[in-house]
């Protein structure tokens, strides 16, 4: 895929809503997109969308999770001023302020995420941490009977109003970047490959609350290896020890060899080694990943079947787990190119 082609699909992807278990929108998207490209589609108990193109015995799950943070309308007070629950992880800081969209029953409703304002607040008001149970979301509304009048209810889910946008050079800043960015990258995968292998194109469901729908569909298939396209962080912007995020943002593709301290995911070299040589071959630049936090689908998809070949396959994205997660589309270019090549081969065991 092209640059211009890359943005068109990332803006849609992105600007689109769906938190965990509840990603129809995305897989409708995602759907259209691929069709063509694919032998079969379909959508799983869980919600999982699972694309096939039939090959040889030697089966690749490709996992991309669709799901995006979010919150979930949980109580709605006296004088219309509506809690809710997070629905994934959340800094509480970056929530103050946000203008929000509850998709109710009756269509989208815009909102905003309200606190007490600092000019009532006490000194130690002030020097407290944001708890998320002193946030409330402000529609406008003077009763729990005109938010019920705008469709909105309990269990209505809640995602952050942000549109996509380029910045300097090859950059763009949206929300959920985190994983629209991987979804993008095994989309694009799957319109250039060429390959004789049986390739399982997972988009999976409630990633962002346990990994949930990579740890299904992974068992029900039974691959061979899998790659988990995702995003990382990287140490190239203030604050970010380089130590702690040793890849850059615009020198391509990241390959994870290790996460979260020792108890999360440690990638089979092999398949790290396979993902190298493929880049080294054909002049894809890429990275490697050993950092002390965080999983991906990988992580659950090792576990399955009695232990699964997996690894992810990530772009830095700056910011994660907030509206304005930022991405160089020069590492979404480079990563599809480098997937798509990739599943022409295979790893030696």
């Amino acid at each position: 895929m092209e640059l211009t082609e890359i943005n068109t699909l990332l803006e849609k992807l992105s600007n689109a809503h769906g938190i965990s278990s509840r990603e129809s929108e995305i897989a409708k998207i995602i759907r259209a997109e691929i069709a063509d490209y694919v032998d079969e589609i379909r959508t799983d108990k869980m919600g999982n969308l699972i694309a096939v193109k039939k090959g040889g015995d030697f089966k690749i799950m490709l996992a991309a999770h669709m799901d995006e943070i979010g919150m979930m309308v949980q109580f709605v007070d006296d004088h219309g001023f509506i809690r809710f629950v997070a629905v994934g992880g959340w800094y509480n800081p970056v929530m103050v302020g946000q203008r929000v969209i509850l998709h109710g029953e009756k269509g989208e409703v815009y909102g905003v995420l309200g606190n007490k304002p600092p000019h009532v607040m006490t000194e130690e008001d002030k020097k407290k941490p944001i708890d998320m149970a002193d946030l409330f979301i402000d529609v406008g509304a003077k009763s729990p009977e005109e938010v019920e009048a705008l469709g909105i209810t309990v269990g209505t889910s809640v995602t952050m109003d942000r549109q996509y946008t380029r910045l300097a050079g090859t950059t763009v800043t949206g929300k959920a970047m985190d994983n629209r960015a991987g979804c993008a990258m095994l989309i694009g995968a799957l319109k250039e490959m060429k390959t004789s292998h049986t390739i399982y194109a997972v988009f999976t469901v409630q990633e962002e609350v346990g990994l949930k729908g990579a740890k299904t569909s992974s068992f029900t298939l039974d691959p061979d290896v899998a790659i988990a396209t995702d995003v990382t962080i990287p140490g190239d912007s203030p604050g970010v020890e380089r130590r702690k995020a040793p890849v850059y943002m615009g020198k391509g593709p990241v390959i994870g060899m290790a996460s979260a301290s020792g108890r999360g995911h440690l990638a089979d070299p092999r398949i790290v080694d396979w993902l190298v040589k493929t880049g080294k071959k054909f002049n894809i630049p890429c990275q490697i990943e050993v950092g002390d936090g965080g999983n991906t689908d990988a992580s659950a998809i090792n576990f399955e079947r009695g232990g699964i070949p997996s690894v992810p396959m990530s772009v830095p994205a700056r910011y994660i787990h907030s509206p304005v997660e930022v991405i160089d589309l020069k590492d979404l270019e480079a990563a599809i190119h480098l997937l798509a090549k990739a599943v022409e081969t295979k790893p030696k065991f």
